[in-house]
């Protein structure tokens, strides 16, 4: 309060003085709080977020960015828009958001770039322990294996007589070195014991391309890319990675029913903020992405695609990914799986 102020008080007394200054101080207070409710985090987010899915459109990874971005929009009232990054395997949209500073870009972390990618690169551009914070696990999403409808094989017994009675002669395509569907095909090879070559992509949406028109053989995808795929007759499943059969494919028997007793092949995705993101800003997205996940128009989305929500705090995602950190680190030294 200025000496100026304080000569027009009127002179009635100390009481009356006492009120006056306390008022000026109470305005005061209420300027400056939005301030610190904003550097704590209270104003966040304050412009659109971006949302970076490191893999071309068209595969699981989009569905549940998508879905979880159009339900964050509304309970963080700012745009969340999704940008696809896609390019060596996801390490060029990890390395890009490791060094983000802005506050306001997060990424969709994978089992390739936060359980594979760090035991088979020699060298990876980010630290997926130490560069990113771990938000929510976001969803689940069961591989399905498939074949073009050439493929003489009805069911993965009869696939698997097929491709080691042709050793090296059949494909089959991935996202790209390191993603979910190389991990899935390699995990069933070393099961089986069957040769097949492995062609890497720039994402689900061009190897889909190739599969549909018949230049692969076959492939490992998440159920929310491919199941539409499945009903048209395009391609063909022969086995669910999942546990127990889906409710959109009950005819399809699982990979450990026919034969791999235990088997299990699921893809995961989460979402992570730069290490350099605020606390209170990690706190309040992780929060609001909980809701997200779980909110009925998600569920909805989700299951039609065969995915299971899941949503969970930070602690939990990080001791999650721990855990798919060794799970898979044996087996791609089992498997010998390279980025070739």
């Amino acid at each position: 309060m200025t000496a100026d102020a304080l000569a027009h008080i009127p002179a009635a007394g100390p009481e009356a003085r006492r009120r006056f200054l306390l008022a000026g101080g109470a305005l005061g207070l209420a300027g400056l709080l939005p301030r610190i409710a904003a550097a704590q985090g209270g104003g966040w987010p304050a412009k659109s977020v971006r949302f970076v899915v490191p893999f071309a459109p068209g595969g699981s990874s989009e569905i549940v960015a998508r879905s979880t971005a159009a339900e964050l929009s509304n309970t963080l009232g700012q745009s969340v828009f999704v940008d696809n990054k896609p390019g060596a395997a996801g390490n060029i949209a990890m390395s890009e958001v490791a060094r983000s500073d802005d506050q306001h870009t997060i990424i969709l972390g994978h089992i390739g770039t936060l359980a594979v990618n760090p035991f088979i690169f020699d060298k990876l551009p980010y630290d997926a322990n130490k560069d990113f914070k771990p938000v929510s696990l976001l969803a689940k999403v069961p591989s399905l294996y498939v074949v073009h409808p050439d493929v003489p094989a009805r069911n993965l017994t009869e696939f698997i007589a097929y491709a080691k009675s042709k050793p090296g002669k059949l494909s089959y395509g991935s996202a790209g070195n390191g993603s979910a569907g190389h991990l899935a095909f390699e995990y069933l090879k070393v099961t089986s014991g069957v040769f097949m070559l492995h062609v890497p992509y720039r994402g689900t949406g061009p190897m889909l391309t190739d599969l549909l028109s018949g230049r692969l053989d076959a492939s490992a995808i998440g159920a929310a890319a491919i199941i539409p795929f499945i009903k048209s007759g395009k391609v063909r499943c022969i086995a669910t990675g999942s546990a127990k059969r889906l409710p959109q494919l009950p005819d399809v028997p699982t990979v450990a029913e026919q034969g791999y007793p235990g088997f299990e092949m699921t893809q995961w995705y989460g979402m992570l903020a730069p290490a350099s993101m605020a606390p209170a800003n990690v706190a309040k997205l992780s929060t609001e992405t909980m809701k997200a996940v779980r909110a009925p128009a998600a569920l909805e989305r989700l299951r039609g695609d065969a995915a299971e929500a899941i949503g969970g705090t930070p602690e939990q995602f990080a001791q999650f990914i721990a855990l798919e950190q060794e799970r898979w680190k044996k087996v791609i030294a089992r498997a010998n799986i390279k980025p070739d």
